[in-house]
């Protein structure tokens, strides 16, 4: 099958998205599918054989870091001269549209996947009133596709509350070839405590933004000071959040990858995560596949992911003593050692072999519906 992606961001940036879809591709290159990539320009040519082409991008004012590109003309001689069987517009917003557009246009079978809660984003940046539009803009986006995908239970349930059609959950996934306790370092250890290994280590891993509610492990670690705090990872809110943790036993690393990052989980004693605005939460199935207790905020996604007093502890977002006594209850080293033990078992359930081939198996479902409304046989 010769298949597009159109993502709003890609390899080499750092999120969940990302991640989920490089293990895509790699498994689509490994079963013998052609994959072509559009992307904002990420200065490489390919990936895993995959055929890379950008687009000019800039920078997002509300996030410097991040390089986006906006709807392109050229998105449709790419889809004339690849004529792909089908086209997978990931999180459009800028660069997805011109991607369905452009599919709706040559009438090319399109699925969009949604894994952004970009509309709850507006509360944390202080414009609550764009909201409404939001939902409206992406619902409007997503009505365009054959199928929609996203990464919860609970998400697919409120796309369906706002009348977007044809969703369909698509499953999670982690490397369990590289996350796991056996990657612990001393080493590491010693970089995340800031030469104090002896201290609990907790650690986040993730954007450093705004929505994100990172500050909210301040009070942790003021009511509990023989716990110390890794931060892993970069985004618009870094200078804020070093001077929000200032004077605490914080250490900033910024991106980590590969095994380094694989270290860095291994290496910890919980995982925290007080976000409330994901869809999924892919670096808490990360922690539990490296064998991290899951401290984590009350939410529809992260209630999916973790077994409150089994593979982690969740705590009432809307209360601010409930993250600070939750996580003081890992103090008690054998229970915290049984949580991690228990998140490790489960999380080595979910490799990324089921969630790719059941991608496949929507996009076969695409074509198969396309083929018998039209009765023709458009798969290749």
């Amino acid at each position: 099958m010769k298949i597009a992606l159109i993502t709003e961001t890609f390899f080499p940036s750092t999120d969940g998205v990302v991640t989920r879809l490089c293990a895509t591709i790699k498994w689509l290159q490994q079963d013998g599918h052609e994959v072509r990539i559009v992307a904002p320009d990420p200065g490489i040519e390919a990936y895993e054989g995959a055929k890379v082409i950008g687009i000019p991008a800039r920078s997002l004012f509300l996030y410097p870091g991040r390089q986006v590109s906006l709807p392109h003309r050229s998105v449709k001689r790419i889809l004339q001269e690849f004529e792909p069987d089908l086209v997978h517009v990931i999180n459009p917003a800028l660069l997805g549209v011109s991607g369905i557009y452009y599919s709706r246009l040559l009438k090319i079978p399109l699925i969009a996947s949604y894994h952004t809660n970009i509309p709850d984003y507006a509360d944390y940046y202080r414009v609550p009133l764009f909201k409404p539009f939001l939902w409206w803009y992406f619902r409007t986006l997503h009505n365009r596709a054959d199928l929609n995908l996203c990464t919860s239970q609970a998400v697919l349930e409120e796309l369906r509350e706002r009348r977007f059609r044809n969703v369909r959950l698509w499953d999670r996934g982690v490397d369990v070839d590289n996350f796991g306790p056996d990657q612990f370092s001393r080493n590491m250890r010693e970089k995340l405590t800031g030469g104090r290994p002896e201290q609990r280590l907790l650690l986040y891993v993730g954007r450093l933004a705004a929505e994100k509610e990172i500050e909210k492990i301040r009070d942790v670690l003021d009511k509990h000071p023989e716990f110390s705090l890794a931060i892993v990872g970069d985004g618009p809110y870094r200078d804020y959040l070093e001077q929000h943790f200032a004077g605490t036993n914080t250490v900033f690393t910024g991106f980590l990858h590969g095994k380094e990052l694989a270290q860095a989980y291994a290496s910890a004693d919980a995982f925290v995560f007080p976000s409330t605005t994901e869809t999924l939460g892919l670096v808490i199935l990360e922690a539990m596949a490296s064998g991290l207790p899951v401290v984590a905020a009350k939410s529809g996604p992260t209630c999916e992911q973790v077994q409150d007093g089994k593979t982690g502890l969740l705590f009432e977002p809307d209360h601010s003593d409930s993250f600070v006594n939750t996580v003081g209850k890992l103090k008690d080293d054998a229970w915290r050692r049984e949580l991690g033990e228990n998140a490790y078992f489960e999380g080595q359930q979910f490799g990324w072999e089921r969630p790719s081939r059941q991608l496949f198996d929507y996009y076969r479902q695409v074509l198969d519906e396309k083929r018998e409304k039209s009765g023709l046989y458009i798969f290749r």
